[in-house]
């Protein structure tokens, strides 16, 4: 039996979905990338709603790293805005570099946790 991409992608998300379950107090950044646009919603798995969404349907931007980035920072001034400050990231079967790597690394520049680490070690900090 033979997959195509489509499939094979759909088979690593959903096992990676077996390991990753968004909470109220830890929603999972899941996160999606088509030929033309790019999407990121936080989602309470356990009530099953979307707190808080991004995407790049409104704004006809090109489907490439610089949108990508921006992309990151409007997702987590959505979170930010719903109260989200820590998440747990859902790259959605894709690997974790170009586009995806960007829209996490400027979400976390843009003020998001997406360690338990990361929340001690800024909160020693602030001691």
């Amino acid at each position: 039996m033979s997959f195509n991409r489509k499939d094979q992608r759909a088979i690593r998300h959903m096992r990676l979905r077996q390991r990753i379950k968004g909470t109220a107090a830890r929603p999972r950044m899941a996160i999606f990338i088509s030929n033309k646009h790019m999407y990121v919603q936080f989602i309470d798995d356990r009530a099953m709603t979307t707190l808080a969404s991004a995407s790049t349907i409104k704004d006809k931007k090109p489907c490439n790293i610089e949108t990508a980035k921006w992309l990151g920072e409007q997702a987590a001034e959505a979170a930010k805005a719903k109260g989200i400050s820590i998440v747990v990231v859902d790259r959605g079967g894709f690997k974790f570099h170009g586009r995806v790597k960007q829209i996490v690394d400027s979400a976390v520049a843009a003020g998001l946790k997406i360690s338990e680490k990361a929340v001690a070690a800024t909160a020693e900090e602030t001691k």
